[in-house]
């Protein structure tokens, strides 16, 4: 194997376990919204060149989940506490619709795949495991979105689920991280009436779904007094 191609992998290798790392630590919110990102001292963390560091970062300012400033720094993303309002409204229509899609164009590849990522989060479920939960639900709803063959509800879709993720972090603390099992039930629900190609069924039990989970996170958030919320004891 020659030196640059050694490199390139060596540097590949890297990328992706400060990526990995990074991502979980943000997801789950070790690493709190607005924190710091210094190159520098995540260079010193990882112990490695400043290359693979730069190109992580790059991987997940694509998902939303960093953002560099105008000086050139970066930072955790922020929660804006105050658009969780809109970010509700839009999480309910987004998950009727594509579930809706998906009772209609769903093909039997389609079902396969909904049924494995359901498989995984009722594992999680059971494990406890705050991010293999937030992993997990949105791989199931993407799955469900896919099934519907529409690329631009899907990619709203995406990017709906890519922005709440840590969201979701708030709604299982909710429940301590034991989430009760009428989640994964009502998951059940879904793909019945989506394997039945019952889009009503499946509007409705995605309109459910989505008010369990608004309702849940709404509570949270008054109980910790919304946009002041303190995330030191996550």
């Amino acid at each position: 194997m020659e030196k640059n191609e050694r490199q390139t992998r060596d540097r590949g290798t890297g990328t992706a376990l400060v990526y990995e790392t990074l991502r979980h630590d943000i997801l789950t919110m070790t690493l709190k919204p607005s924190a710091p990102l210094d190159e520098v001292r995540l260079s010193e963390r990882f112990q490695m060149s400043r290359t693979p560091i730069r190109e992580a970062l790059v991987r997940l300012a694509g998902e939303n989940l960093v953002l560099t400033l105008p000086n050139r720094s970066t930072i955790v993303a922020p929660l804006d506490f105050n658009d969780i309002q809109a970010y509700c409204d839009a999480l309910a229509l987004l998950q009727r619709v594509v579930t809706r899609l998906a009772a209609r164009n769903r093909t039997g590849q389609d079902l396969q795949a909904i049924d494995a990522a359901q498989i995984d989060f009722a594992a999680a479920v059971e494990a406890q495991d705050p991010f293999r939960l937030i992993v997990t639900n949105c791989d199931f709803h993407l799955a469900i979105a896919r099934a519907g063959r529409n690329k631009y509800y899907t990619g709203f879709y995406n990017r709906l689920l890519d922005d709440g993720r840590r969201l979701l972090r708030l709604f299982y603390l909710y429940y301590n991280d034991a989430l009760p099992l009428r989640f994964v039930q009502e998951h059940e629900r879904m793909i019945e009436a989506i394997r039945a190609r019952d889009e009503a069924a499946a509007d409705q039990l995605a309109l459910e779904h989505a008010q369990s989970t608004i309702e849940c996170l709404q509570s949270l958030l008054r109980a910790r007094e919304g946009a002041s919320l303190d995330l030191e004891g996550i």
